[in-house]
């Protein structure tokens, strides 16, 4: 697996992943603002699966210290330059870090990259382990609900596409069919049980994007300016809503470590 990410990581897409369309704008911003609720107060994060570090800069800013971690090298040379961030290399299932260490753990990359269910209880059980007492860890899904919505809206779900898509909502397993690698797409049900098997508090799952996201796509970049003030309302109304969290693209489950 670390091999085939390190492929498909080659070309430095990820580092600009979230500015270059409508909704991976609005999944930045969405990810700020609900890490920032959690966030209140100078803290050490670790960013697992940080990337080039698009958050681990923002945190930094806001003068938390982050220590990131990756497994595909060159996503660790471009994060290890950013002001106030540490970068390693280092597999979310085997994390180079010590006990109870720092106060927040991001997962905002790994678990949709671990098919595995075994693979993906060892990463959270890594992120507990390192957690401090009433420590914050935030752990990303991609929703199993994102292609037919995508491809609904813009037009590319053809008879062709159909099984590929009933595939994915019915199982989880992702195989492509819209680009990307290979992958493990979650609902907002499975998300929250994965982490409160790692042993988290209080774990709460928030979609992302809202329900608005692919309009925002449909429309073009040029109109995101003055749509997405309604797409960050949406959002914002509805993260919680059984009913409407998974028409996110995305997922953020938040939990505590236990306090001592």
């Amino acid at each position: 697996m670390t091999t085939d990410l390190v492929r498909h990581y080659a070309d430095g897409a990820e580092s600009t992943r979230l500015a270059r369309t409508p909704h991976g704008r609005l999944e930045f911003l969405r990810t700020q603002e609900i890490l920032r609720r959690f966030l209140t107060a100078p803290a050490t994060v670790l960013d697992v699966g940080g990337g080039t570090g698009v958050h681990a800069e923002w945190l930094a800013r806001d003068g938390h210290a982050v220590h990131l971690v990756d497994v595909v090298p060159a996503h660790v040379d471009a994060a290890a330059v950013l002001p106030g961030v540490t970068a390693l290399l280092g597999d979310a299932r085997r994390l180079p870090v010590a006990d109870g260490s720092v106060d927040a753990v991001l997962v905002l990359g790994p678990l949709y990259h671990l098919t595995d269910p075994a693979d993906r209880a060892r990463a959270l059980a890594e992120a507990r382990r390192v957690l401090r007492p009433g420590g914050v860890l935030a752990a990303a899904g991609i929703s199993r609900y994102l292609s037919v919505v995508e491809a609904g809206a813009n037009g590319a779900l053809d008879a062709d596409l159909v099984p590929s898509v009933e595939a994915v909502v019915a199982t989880g397993r992702y195989d492509g069919h819209v680009g990307f690698t290979a992958a493990h797409w979650h609902t907002a049900d499975e998300l929250r049980a994965e982490v409160r098997a790692a042993g988290l508090a209080d774990v709460e799952v928030y979609g992302v994007e809202g329900p608005g996201w692919a309009a925002l796509d449909a429309a073009g970049a040029d109109e995101f300016p003055r749509l997405v003030p309604a797409a960050l309302r949406c959002a914002r109304l509805v993260e919680r809503d059984p009913l409407l969290v998974n028409a996110s693209a995305h997922f953020l489950a938040l939990g505590r470590a236990p306090s001592a």
